[in-house]
């Protein structure tokens, strides 16, 4: 179960044994069943999640009552909300499971005790920030600056295995559009 974990905190920072016994000692595995809300608006965020297995959307209401999917979370990705994790102040959007999940949860206090214990686990939280932010930018940059398809063909780049795993509208959602202008985009693309 830990395999996974490790092997993708392996690419930023070098643990001993003691260091990932620490670790895993610290962890929480949930089976998560699909349709399973872990934060709805409203509430504190009080967990950092890393994915073993399944998908993963998160998502706000606009003022006009529509979804609006913010990042979908696959397997070997981190989802929360950051904004309230941190400033446990309550959360504007819901995190919720579209397949059935296994997940490694990480609690504020437990994250505080392994900065403690395992000092280098805060380059790695600060690595995946920035990550984050990163992303968080390109995508406000990408949606302002770029087309319908060409938004499309970058969600593709990002996440390959999405459309296969989720329905159409929570695709369009996030990317700003309609299902059906979406359905028109797929069909030109695999004309050309």
């Amino acid at each position: 179960m830990n395999e996974a974990i490790d092997k993708s905190i392996s690419r930023y920072i070098s643990l001993t044994e003691e260091e990932l016994e620490i670790f895993h000692s610290l962890l929480k595995h949930k089976s998560v069943p699909k349709k399973t809300y872990l934060l709805q608006e409203g509430e504190i965020c009080d967990f950092e999640a890393y994915i073993l297995k399944g998908c993963i959307r998160s998502y706000y209401i606009d003022k006009n009552g529509f979804e609006v999917i913010l990042q979908f979370g696959i397997e070997d990705w981190w989802v929360s909300d950051i904004a309230s994790f941190y400033n446990r102040e309550p959360s504007k959007m819901y995190i919720e499971t579209l397949e059935d999940c296994e997940l490694l949860f990480l609690t504020p206090q437990d994250k505080e005790v392994l900065f403690a214990k395992v000092p280098k686990f805060e380059r790695f939280f600060r690595l995946m920030l920035q990550k984050n932010i990163s992303t968080t930018q390109n995508r406000l940059i990408n949606t302002i600056s770029k087309t319908a398809t060409e938004k499309y063909l970058d969600f593709i780049k990002l996440y390959p295995t999405i459309p296969q795993r989720v329905a159409q509208h929570y695709i369009a959602s996030y990317l700003g559009i309609s299902a059906e202008f979406l359905s028109k985009i797929r069909t030109k693309i695999a004309k050309q």
